[in-house]
């Protein structure tokens, strides 16, 4: 405790001295333990606001990544074109250089979007940038990536992913003859692609089986995308039995639905921030979360920054709060229907 703070407490405890004197005193340093706390409070928020957001390794690919990344499908929500095109710059500005699209998100709105906020100033060069596809055949695959390297206003992808693999029966096609992985291995050599990937989010059984089918092929993905938040923490869901694969391969883990797909909150027993700091705390590469307002990407923005390895207590606190819910199931949908797989609703994407 500092001379001004024992000062203070003398006087707040001196209730019998009350000459004028004493008065302007007490009343002089409670203005200055005001003023010094106040200070203290901007110092916090200014070391919040100028803390670089973290990069980690993604795989044996080389890259460096933000650790927060910013998801596509959001970016096509916004009426206004222009404030998504502020997020994706406001989000690079910040320190986030990962940016996760795909071919079919709001009907290429989202691409289009994307296309022309990197277009501008230089920003392409600051980004590594992602998207997907969903065609499991080789001729699919080239449609789609054209049409998403055209409207991402790009020669190339940096990472290309087999979108939502989300059937037992999804690796075949990709890999058979005449398959997408044939096309995708293709654009690589082209430069149309660097890295290869793929993604979903309904089974940990489904992901291992692409992984090995890849490998019944020699072909170690350099990515994978997959659902990991608080809820998945309970189950021997991607958590549990994915990510020890990946880590196993030094395959990229792109962490994504941090936040269940935006219900864990919604419980009021969760913020946004523990969710993030919760995904954070995986030894993943990077955590992709949606952001289709301004407060919601500095609220991702600070997560990044402000994060720490969190304390055993910290993560038990959090896997205790998101327990009950996690429960009834009702809290990842992705898993449990089909109301997030766009394939489903539209599968001649898949030829």
């Amino acid at each position: 405790m500092n001379n001004l703070d024992n000062d203070l407490l003398h006087l707040l405890n001196s209730t019998d001295d009350s000459t004028a004197e004493s008065i302007t005193r007490r009343r002089f340093l409670i203005s200055a333990l005001a003023a010094s706390f106040v200070g203290s409070l901007n110092h916090l928020a200014y070391a919040a606001q100028s803390a670089e957001i973290p990069k980690r390794a993604l795989g044996r690919t080389g890259e460096k990544v933000s650790c927060i990344g910013l998801g596509g499908y959001h970016i096509g929500v916004p009426r206004d074109e222009d404030e998504a095109i502020k997020i994706v710059h406001t989000a690079i500005d910040a320190g986030i250089n990962f940016m996760d699209n795909c071919w079919d998100y709001n009907k290429g709105v989202s691409e289009m979007r994307m296309g022309k906020a990197l277009a501008m100033n230089g920003y392409r060069n600051k980004v590594f940038l992602m998207t997907k596809v969903d065609a499991r055949s080789a001729k699919g695959f080239n449609q789609q990536l054209n049409e998403s390297l055209m409207r991402l206003q790009t020669d190339h992808v940096d990472l290309i992913q087999f979108h939502e693999i989300i059937r037992m029966n999804d690796p075949n096609p990709i890999f058979g003859k005449h398959g997408a992985m044939q096309a995708a291995l293709a654009a690589k050599q082209a430069g149309k692609v660097r890295f290869i990937g793929f993604t979903g989010h309904k089974s940990p059984d489904i992901h291992l089986h692409m992984l090995a089918t890849g490998l019944a092929h020699g072909f170690v993905f350099d990515t994978v995308q997959m659902p990991l938040n608080c809820m998945d923490g309970h189950t021997q869901g991607f958590e549990k039995r994915v990510l020890p694969e990946l880590l196993k391969h030094n395959i990229g883990v792109l962490g994504m639905k941090p936040m269940a797909s935006g219900v864990a909150p919604q419980t009021g027993e969760l913020t946004g921030e523990e969710c993030l700091h919760y995904a954070l705390n995986l030894p993943v590469s990077v955590v992709i979360t949606g952001c289709d307002r301004m407060e919601i990407l500095e609220q991702a923005i600070r997560a990044g920054r402000t994060f720490k390895k969190l304390p055993e207590e910290k993560i038990a606190a959090i896997l205790a709060k998101s327990q009950k819910f996690q429960a009834s199931g009702l809290f990842e949908k992705y898993k449990t229907t089909t109301n997030f797989d766009a394939t489903a609703a539209h599968p001649a994407w898949l030829s």
